[in-house]
């Protein structure tokens, strides 16, 4: 079996899954992590407990369709086949035969519960395909992420954005991040990125924010630990350069 496990980021960034709890979204890392090389983990239970997540995140993963469920207890990742393509030599077929026999793939290689006419099941010959960086473009896209990003962007609320924040346990300024992008350029525009161009997902503009804030952090923790000045008395001071968050990088 693959040492090596990869998500997409048409999935893992798409609306859809950032509008899960933090604990929801570790589970399906988690259970990523742990499949076999079709997708497939037997033990779903036991990965829920080995990283604290509750009924209610498993029971989300299933309701939106990113995991699919078998009588045996089995389930698999839906969407096994964009994030992860493996070399023939790499490739171990997984032990749940009967389960895989049930399942089909629509056109973008997502697992459907109802198999296609004319879709062969099992493994091709000739192994499954790599996949590339080119390979991570408009054809690996799913149906509904397309479909949501050409959707209207609508703006938050400061309330649904501190609540967001609340949920997904980020250490951010919620009214500066909301004054940086509720303020009009010189257009009149708002939410405008650094770039000029329009924000299509707010709530991935807020993780970088946070992770801005956390190597902001970083940097001044440095700073405490390696400048240091001596007053005219020979005493050692601490002498700690600010750090201030560039927003010209979100």
């Amino acid at each position: 079996m693959a040492e090596r496990r990869m998500f997409a980021k048409t999935i893992v960034l798409s609306d859809s899954f950032l509008d899960m709890p933090m604990s929801t979204r570790c589970l399906y890392f988690t259970l990523g992590m742990f499949a076999d090389d079709d997708g497939f983990v037997n033990s779903p239970r036991g990965i829920m407990r080995q990283c604290g997540a509750s009924e209610d995140d498993m029971k989300l993963l299933l309701t939106k369709k990113f995991l699919l469920a078998f009588d045996s207890g089995v389930i698999v990742i839906k969407h096994w086949r964009i994030n992860n393509y493996l070399r023939s030599d790499r490739y171990t077929s997984t032990k749940y035969i009967e389960e895989k026999n049930s399942l089909g793939t629509d056109e973008n290689g997502a697992y459907t519960t109802t198999k296609p006419v004319g879709i062969p099941g099992g493994i091709p010959s000739n192994g499954i395909p790599r996949l590339g960086k080119d390979r991570l473009g408009k054809d690996s896209t799913p149906k509904g992420v397309v479909e949501r990003k050409r959707k209207a962007f609508t703006p938050p609320t400061l309330e649904q954005v501190k609540e967001y924040a609340n949920t997904a346990n980020l250490n951010v300024d919620c009214d500066k991040f909301f004054a940086y992008f509720t303020t009009p350029d010189d257009a009149g525009r708002t939410w405008i990125d650094s770039k000029g161009n329009p924000v299509r997902n707010w709530k991935q503009k807020m993780l970088t924010w946070a992770g801005k804030r956390e190597e902001q952090t970083a940097a001044r923790n440095r700073s405490r630990n390696t400048l240091l000045n001596y007053d005219e008395k020979g005493r050692a001071r601490e002498d700690v350069t600010s750090v201030e968050l560039d927003l010209d990088e979100l």
